[in-house]
């Protein structure tokens, strides 16, 4: 005998319960991956300031270093956070990063060799968004998982607090102050996420060896296909928050401290769209969300082509760029959480992660070659617009692979 209308009601509800204990575990892996990422942008405001100090000559490998690092880095952590937990694995992270936080702040950020090294460990920082996405799906039940990775992401914002705060540290308290406050942060909060953020109930630690994990993840489609979108939607949103000062110094001629905050400006907006990216995925499906900012991108992408005049429509272009990169970097999560194996989320989660934070360490040192070369970023811009184009076909691809899976089931 069948069950009642009701009692299948009744059973999806408890599926789609967020378990006791799941929000503010959602809450403390946010604050880390918030101050992770504040410490992974040190490096950024100060990229100017260190050309003008005669230190290089361009900051773009010194801003870029550190996110070619955390990239990379996130396919081991995500690999190890399958098999040992977000309630181990941030902590410890956000531990080991202190270590370059203090070096660079004091006696790393007067040399160019020094800012590499300590950039190149500073990059430890960055592959904690590896961490977290495994972290949070295992607390979430599916249908409420582009919701809370889209809430997870907001940690991303970090970077605004480093654009806000690194320079008016520096002048009011000296080159070593932005470093030692983040280093506090980041000793404080491993106590706390060690004291309050327990993996969920239900996580189980993989027993696959990390081979099988890796492999496993790279037999799967959704994790190509997510690592060109990820890379197009989080790597622009990376390399504008590294970039997006020098590129406002060259081009329109602001002041290091303008630059930063129009940055942060930029990363705020970006923040605020990636919650509602994984939400409007959850309701209206990832493939549809990936759409409308990939359509979003490039517009704002053809007009910033032609140079507008930074007010009002350069910065409305901007703004709507902001936008576009946060709603798909939230729905991309999404579209992972819906189609990845669960046993290996954390292994494709780090493989989508690494190719997002490549695709923000390519474009500094390209608009940097080509700026060089012909005292303009347009045909960077133009780049940008051609790889949105491409996503939106491969996001047509995605769409079109998930209606051929439910006609089968």
């Amino acid at each position: 005998m069948t069950g009642s209308p009701s009692s299948a009601a009744t059973t999806t509800t408890a599926q789609d319960a967020v378990p006791p204990g799941a929000w503010r575990a959602l809450l403390l892996v946010t604050l880390g991956f918030g101050v992770n990422f504040w410490a992974w942008a040190l490096l950024s405001p100060l990229g100017p300031v260190y050309v003008e100090q005669g230190l290089a000559q361009d900051a773009s490998l010194i801003v870029a270093l550190p996110v070619l690092v955390g990239s990379l880095g996130r396919i081991l952590m995500g690999g190890l956070s399958d098999r040992f937990g977000g309630h181990l694995m941030f902590p410890l992270v956000s531990l080991l990063t202190v270590i370059p936080v203090l070096f660079l702040g004091l006696v790393g950020q007067y040399s160019y060799s020094t800012l590499l090294l300590g950039g190149f460990f500073l990059g430890i920082a960055g592959t904690t968004f590896a961490i977290g996405v495994p972290f949070v799906n295992s607390w979430f039940p599916p249908a409420k998982r582009g919701m809370a990775t889209g809430l997870y992401g907001v940690g991303m914002g970090g970077t605004a607090i480093s654009a806000f705060t690194t320079v008016p540290l520096v002048d009011a308290a000296g080159s070593a102050a932005p470093f030692i406050v983040t280093a506090i942060a980041l000793v404080l909060y491993a106590v706390l996420a060690w004291l309050f953020m327990p993996d969920a109930p239900t996580w189980k630690p993989s027993g696959k060896s990390m081979l099988s994990q890796t492999l496993l993840a790279m037999r799967q489609k959704v994790t190509w296909q997510a690592c060109y979108l990820y890379a197009l939607s989080f790597g622009g949103y990376v390399a504008f928050s590294v970039f997006l000062p020098t590129m406002l110094k060259n081009w329109y001629g602001l002041t290091t401290a303008d630059a930063s905050f129009r940055m942060a400006g930029f990363v705020i907006v970006a923040v605020i769209m990636r919650p509602l990216g994984g939400t409007l995925s959850d309701r209206i499906g990832a493939v549809r969300t990936l759409l409308i900012s990939y359509v979003a991108v490039a517009l704002a992408a053809l007009m910033l082509a032609f140079q507008p005049a930074l007010m009002p429509l350069g910065t409305i272009d901007f703004i709507v760029m902001a936008a576009g990169l946060g709603l798909g970097s939230g729905a991309v999560f999404a579209l992972v959480a819906q189609a990845a194996d669960p046993s290996v989320v954390g292994s494709v989660t780090g493989f989508v992660g690494a190719a997002g934070g490549l695709g923000g360490f390519v474009p500094p040192l390209v608009m940097a070659a080509i700026h060089a070369g012909s005292g303009s970023y347009s045909l960077g811009i133009v780049l940008l617009l051609i790889a949105t184009l491409g996503a939106v076909v491969v996001t047509l691809f995605v769409g079109r692979g998930a209606r051929r899976t439910a006609a089968t089931v």
